[in-house]
């Protein structure tokens, strides 16, 4: 009889596998474009942002390390486990560019800057993000806690049916972020940013996921459909409804406007003068912050009890 322990060896292993893959394949083109001659990237001069040529080739060979080590690794190890998320939000990081080319071509709006060469190495870069995410989320299981399908380690009868109070900041948090983020644009002007579809569309998209979908997460309106919404009303909310933008464009909005404030540290400047910059991205990784701990909250909340622990 194969036990859920033997199930999970064989798929860490599998993404242990994937890793490793992905690092010779992956890691292999950042070593050829860092010894030999890099393509031309367009106006941002790279493909990836603050990890570039042997940083990159580095980065990809921690993250095939940290899926060895994970999967030999028996016993809970929460240094490891930590070292394994940091490399993922780096290879995010990365490739943070991605979020507003994303958005472009979901607008069909492909801008002049597009470079289909740098945009599939920044999709290249969060996938080894994902993988080791993967990797990284089933050595958890495995070793966390004291059973082997869930690795939960609170008590059984501790659910929550409420939100935490610190969940409920962080979505207001999350709110005030995007508030701020506006009030700073109309001190310095609209010009411009009303003629680019892309860039409407970003804004329209950062109002919902800035408002209504932090809200959600920490409201009854988040579980179950209101009574408003016509033939869902009363019908419960599939979770990852919330929960993949949520974590998603929480990650991506840390990513990219993190990696934006470094650069706004290190850089001159620009159109826009030091201030407004500061001030603005430092809203959107509010904004990002929030949604990513909001999400949390809500995810440990509304998950299905374990069929073997009952927690």
């Amino acid at each position: 009889m194969t036990t859920p322990t033997a199930i999970a060896r064989r798929s860490g292993n599998r993404l242990t596998y994937a890793v490793l893959a992905w690092t010779v394949a992956y890691g292999g083109v950042r070593l050829a474009w860092t010894v030999g001659e890099a393509p031309e990237f367009g106006p941002f001069g790279s493909d990836l942002l603050g990890f570039t040529g042997w940083r990159s080739v580095v980065l990809c060979l921690a993250a095939g390390a940290a899926a060895v080590a994970l999967d030999r690794a028996t016993t809970w190890r929460p240094m490891l486990a930590g070292f394994a998320w940091a490399l993922g939000g780096a290879l995010v990081a990365a490739a943070a560019i991605l979020l507003p080319e994303l958005v472009s071509l979901l607008l069909f709006a492909r801008g002049p800057s597009f470079d289909p060469v740098a945009f599939a190495s920044r999709v290249g870069c969060v996938t080894g993000a994902a993988l080791l995410g993967l990797a990284t989320a089933r050595y958890q299981r495995r070793t966390r806690g004291d059973c082997p399908d869930c690795c939960r380690t609170v008590r059984p009868g501790q659910r929550r049916s409420a939100p935490a109070p610190w969940a409920r900041w962080a979505a207001y948090v999350a709110v005030a972020g995007l508030v701020t983020r506006f009030a700073a644009q109309a001190v310095v002007g609209f010009d411009g940013l009303t003629q680019d579809a892309s860039v409407i569309g970003l804004e329209i998209g950062l109002v919902l996921a800035g408002v209504l979908l932090p809200l959600a997460l920490v409201r009854h309106w988040g579980e179950v459909w209101p009574g408003w919404v016509p033939l869902l009303a009363g019908r419960t909310i599939p979770r990852r409804l919330l929960l993949v933008p949520g974590f998603g464009l929480g990650a991506s909005v840390v990513a990219y406007f993190g990696m934006g404030l470094t650069q706004v540290a290190s850089g001159p400047a620009g159109e826009f003068s030091d201030l407004f910059l500061w001030v603005a991205m430092s809203a959107y990784c509010l904004l990002g912050l929030g949604l990513l701990a909001a999400s949390s909250d809500y995810h440990l909340r509304t998950r299905s009890a374990c069929r073997s622990c009952g927690r």
